[in-house]
């Protein structure tokens, strides 16, 4: 027996491991600091009363003769679809057949399944700097991975090289970790890019729910063209709190055909082989979501986020700090003060300031002397956060 060698061609331990090492570290050597985290992208906000409604009607509907559900559809109910479909209209004006859509436990696993229907001959291209699962799930597979420049020059939102050979193109947007998104005619080039080299977009759509800036894309589908040559991952962690419920979804379309043959049926037969699908009462839960008591719910939960995001920007643009994010995005990508490397920034703040956040480093070669906040935490505490920040670096 032979193990996957390519799994020691990665770093040691994930970004957010050593983040949660050096932190406890710190709270050990220091058990009456007051830490503020604001690093991980994890929500605190509990699910709205429409979402815990739906959990429990399913949940009692599991527990009678006559309702009980075993296995469902590897793909999801059509109710659950259906919703998405409707969403997808009313927000974006995108048109989508049900059987273009596939339910899924979270974006960040499906954007790693769906390399299983893809050849490692691939060269793989992403944005520097990267969410590192894009980067981690391809090495592996041992693919070959080049690198897209983004800086604070282009603002974070690199656009297509045509020298540049490509096969599969990764784009998050709001981005991950910059907060950066992309306008129409920035995505119809790489939209025009991916269709010229044959390749595939992989657009990781996650926080399109913050999108509030008229003429920035929520879905890739809103461009001509896209429906051949892209794949989008959503979730419902961002949207309406999911992070430890689990459900998200994938859009295939019909019309994505490579070496002649239809990506939804390979990305169909590779779930029903691989995966059971998500329970029925997280099912029910998500399609609370979109019902007019769950969207109003859900954006007093949003405004609530972005409320914090203004918190934070409003620190950084009494400081002087450029940063980009903040608006459409729960991130918040700042420049390290006086030239400072991204881990040394993280220790000042955590030392200094008792906050936490995400050294830029760890996101790739360009993400150092960046540094990363989230607008995820509790009003009080980020308005804390803030103003410890202001007092150190002020």
């Amino acid at each position: 027996m032979k193990i996957n060698g390519n799994y020691l061609n990665l770093k040691e331990s994930y970004l957010f491991s050593d983040i949660a090492k050096k932190t406890a570290a710190y709270k050990t050597a220091n058990p009456d600091a007051d830490i503020i985290r604001l690093g991980i992208g994890d929500v605190t906000l509990p699910l709205c009363q429409a979402v815990v409604d739906a959990l429990h009607m399913a949940a009692d509907e599991m527990g009678k003769k006559e309702t009980f559900r075993g296995y469902g559809p590897e793909q999801g109910y059509d109710f659950l679809k259906d919703a998405i479909r409707d969403y997808y209209k009313s927000e974006d004006g995108v048109s989508l057949e049900a059987d273009e859509v596939f339910i899924s436990d979270g974006a960040k696993s499906d954007l790693g399944n769906i390399l299983d229907i893809l050849s490692r001959d691939n060269t793989v291209l992403v944005p520097d700097p990267v969410y590192p699962v894009y980067v981690d799930t391809n090495i592996m597979d041992d693919r070959r991975i080049v690198y897209m420049s983004g800086n604070a020059e282009n603002g974070f939102l690199p656009l297509p090289d045509d020298a540049v050979d490509a096969d599969v193109i990764y784009i998050c947007s709001p981005n991950n970790p910059t907060g950066a998104a992309y306008d129409k005619a920035g995505l119809k080039k790489w939209v025009d890019y991916a269709r010229a080299k044959n390749a595939l977009i992989l657009f990781d759509a996650a926080y399109e729910s913050f999108i509030t800036t008229p003429g920035l894309v929520r879905s890739i589908y809103e461009i001509e063209g896209a429906r051949e040559c892209a794949i989008e991952f959503c979730s419902f962690s961002k949207i309406a709190g999911f992070t430890g419920t689990r459900c998200g979804w994938t859009v295939v379309p019909e019309s994505l055909v490579y070496d002649g043959v239809k990506l939804n049926r390979l990305w169909l037969r590779r779930q029903t082989t691989k995966f059971n699908g998500v329970s029925y009462p997280v099912q029910r839960a998500a399609a609370a979501v979109f019902t007019p008591e769950g969207r109003a719910q859900i954006k007093e939960n949003l405004d609530y986020y972005r409320n914090n995001a203004k918190t934070i920007t409003d620190a950084l643009d009494k400081l002087g700090i450029w940063y980009t994010g903040g608006i459409n995005s729960p991130y918040i990508w700042l420049r390290c003060p006086n030239d400072m490397k991204s881990w040394d920034f993280f220790d000042l703040l955590l030392t200094k300031a008792n906050v936490v956040g995400t050294p830029g480093a760890g996101f790739g070669a360009n993400g150092e002397g960046f540094f990363r906040l989230t607008a995820f935490g509790d009003r009080d505490r980020t308005a804390e956060a803030a103003e410890r920040i202001v007092k150190l670096l002020g």
